[in-house]
């Protein structure tokens, strides 16, 4: 795949997490996913498909996304980043998210958000 097609289909994939729709993450985290919270606490793909749960999808969360960039670590296998803006809250964030593919399908491994201020 052309790279500036992935930047868009990984960019794509994303956005639909931050949609928190339980079938989303059940289907775009790997088993052994993994993420480190700005809290500094560790969840698994079962911790969030259990919170996925929790939250009221008809109250929509927007977010906004910029920066975004990826690194390809092996064939199937990349590094996303970018910062977020969420603005319900008006938080800012760094992000990292690792992509594995699949059977052709590409899937987060593993993410990271990073509280921050706003950064020009």
């Amino acid at each position: 795949m052309e790279h500036s097609l992935l930047v868009e289909h990984i960019l794509n994939l994303e956005k639909r997490l931050m949609n928190y729709k339980y079938k989303d993450f059940e289907e775009l985290l790997t088993d052994d996913f993994l993420e480190f919270g700005s809290s500094g606490k560790s969840y698994d793909k079962n911790a969030q498909l259990n919170a996925v749960k929790e939250i009221n999808t008809n109250n929509s969360i927007k977010y906004t996304v910029t920066d975004f960039k990826i690194k390809l670590l092996a064939p199937d296998v990349l590094l996303a980043t970018y910062r977020s803006f969420r603005h319900n809250d008006s938080k800012y964030a760094l992000r990292s998210s690792i992509w594995k593919k699949d059977q052709g399908k590409w899937q987060m491994s593993f993410h990271q958000g990073t509280p921050t201020w706003q950064v020009n």
